[in-house]
């Protein structure tokens, strides 16, 4: 079986549905499974609907509607009816929402998230199996919550590999075409749980691991893994091969085109990953692999906006010790920070940390009771991994560095 991850940017318009018909028809389609996320920006929309809930409850029902607008716009542009079964299905998942918004006594917002952004993913794999049946293509819609069990760790769920396992084992069909969807997974009392943003991917190698897979291939708006998000820097070039060793580096730094947890349950079964683009099926993209680093070998630029940096030092200017960093680092799992960077001196601790979460007011209360403490938020944080002068000197012109910290491969500057 082969896994397919098609993200947001693939399916955002009924466009984009058709052309994952045309890539299956360049490429096949047997003994496959689909991974479809969100279509387009609707995790984001999703997320402005949780906002309202608890902080603007009359705006409810236009962000919702907003929603449901959007993919009554791209129903319109796939099926030829609106009578259509389709229709009844999506409406059946808007009602949930609803439904849920109305009884929900829950004041825990990380698990209101789950329950209200999941059904995105619910809504494009129903209507992209839908359409799918209606144009001749046999598929088998599977409902991902009933395969991938997680703690109760919402927004973040940690996966319970022994009953994933399971679960897939007896529950999917191999010789099918397969459609489910990703960063979804549901806890013991069955709530829905997300394995963090951009956890698609995460959730297609889940499935492959469990499923023994021949290799995962992710599809994308870009030729593959390329050395530099065009986002950011307007001189890019793709990467043909990286192994799996230097591709985990790069998603710890931060690299968009992979996240951070999907490398490692597939390096473990040597389950190859292919990066190739949904505009040109046919090119050949990227492979991550076997091997030793990348191919071709140049440096690799990885940003992090929205940083913050923190300095900290003792009020009493001793030492910063290994108590001192045992509490920080309590502190900083406390509250959810995702560590990105950390230097330390004698009387000195600077951290580079990601406050996705918003616990960061909470955190400096507490400590500026114990230490001395200097903070930048809205900084970047720039990773050059196989840097060079001319490498280095590209991300210092224009820009005050706050810190800069080196290793043999890697070079990684906060600046503002």
């Amino acid at each position: 079986m082969r896994v397919f991850k098609f993200g947001g940017a693939s399916v955002k318009d009924a466009d984009g549905v058709k052309n994952v018909v045309n890539v299956l028809k360049q490429v096949g389609h047997k003994d496959t499974l689909l991974v479809v996320s969100a279509m387009g920006k609707t995790t984001n929309a999703m997320e402005v609907l949780v906002h309202n809930y608890f902080n603007n409850k009359e705006a409810i029902s236009a962000s919702l509607q907003e929603i449901v607008d959007y993919h009554d716009g791209i129903l319109k542009g796939l099926f030829s009816t609106n009578q259509h079964k389709v229709y009844e299905k999506v409406k059946t998942l808007f009602e949930e929402i609803k439904g849920f918004l109305t009884w929900n006594k829950s004041p825990n917002y990380n698990f209101v998230y789950d329950q209200i952004v999941g059904y995105a993913e619910l809504i494009s794999t129903t209507i992209i199996s839908e359409y799918f049946q209606e144009i001749g293509i046999a598929n088998t819609w599977l409902d991902v919550r009933k395969f991938i069990k997680t703690d109760s760790n919402y927004r973040d769920g940690v996966v319970d590999w022994d009953k994933t396992q399971e679960l897939v084992s007896k529950g999917i069909n191999n010789k099918l075409l397969n459609i489910t969807q990703g960063f979804l997974g549901s806890e013991d009392n069955n709530f829905t749980t997300t394995l963090g943003r951009e956890g698609s991917d995460y959730t297609a190698a889940i499935l492959a691991y469990c499923l023994n897979a021949e290799s995962v291939t992710i599809w994308k708006d870009v030729p593959g893994v390329l050395n530099a998000d065009p986002r950011y820097f307007k001189e890019t070039q793709l990467l043909n091969k990286i192994s799996y060793r230097e591709a985990i580096e790069l998603a710890f730094y931060g690299a968009s085109v992979i996240h951070p947890k999907t490398l490692q349950p597939l390096q473990r079964k040597e389950i190859p990953l292919h990066v190739k683009s949904f505009i040109n099926p046919k090119d050949a993209g990227t492979t991550v692999g076997k091997g030793n680093g990348i191919e071709p070998k140049v440096p690799c630029f990885i940003v992090k906006k929205n940083q913050v940096l923190m300095k900290l030092s003792s009020l009493d200017f001793s030492f910063i010790v290994e108590n001192n960093i045992s509490e920080l680092f309590k502190l900083l799992h406390d509250h959810r920070m995702k560590v990105d960077l950390i230097q330390n001196s004698a009387i000195s601790f600077s951290v580079c940390i990601d406050n996705k979460f918003g616990g960061l007011e909470d955190l400096l209360a507490i400590l500026k009771g114990k230490f001395n403490v200097e903070y930048h938020t809205d900084v970047s944080l720039y990773t050059i991994r196989h840097f060079n002068t001319e490498a280095i000197a590209s991300l210092q012109n224009g820009h005050e560095v706050l810190l800069e910290q080196r290793a043999k491969e890697t070079v990684q500057l906060v600046v503002r």
